[in-house]
């Protein structure tokens, strides 16, 4: 019996315990209650959800601005306050034979 849970399961009563039970107790009817061990699934999970909340939240917000901007763009061109050009060279220049 290495564990102490093993120990307990066989029916032995360790001595720090032993020495708390009242005189006269009938040892063989006394229940050893182990307070279970903690679990770390819940605030792992926790954190979990909030990490990927924000990072949506966050992704949210860059669209709405994304969108923003690109309306603000499409109504001041459209009023003549902004002008956008696109600049494109061609790949192959002609030649104008004389």
């Amino acid at each position: 019996m290495q564990l102490p849970e093993d120990q307990i399961r066989a029916g032995h009563i360790p001595a720090d315990l032993y020495r708390q039970i009242p005189p006269g107790t009938d040892v063989r009817r006394v229940v050893i209650v182990q307070e279970a061990p903690r679990s770390y699934k819940g605030p792992i999970v926790l954190a979990l959800v909030v990490t990927a909340g924000s990072v949506a939240v966050l992704l949210v917000i860059a669209f709405v601005v994304q969108v923003v901007a690109g309306a603000a763009v499409a109504v001041l061109s459209a009023t003549g306050g902004l002008s956008y050009t696109i600049a494109r060279t061609a790949k192959h220049k002609k030649r104008h034979s004389k």
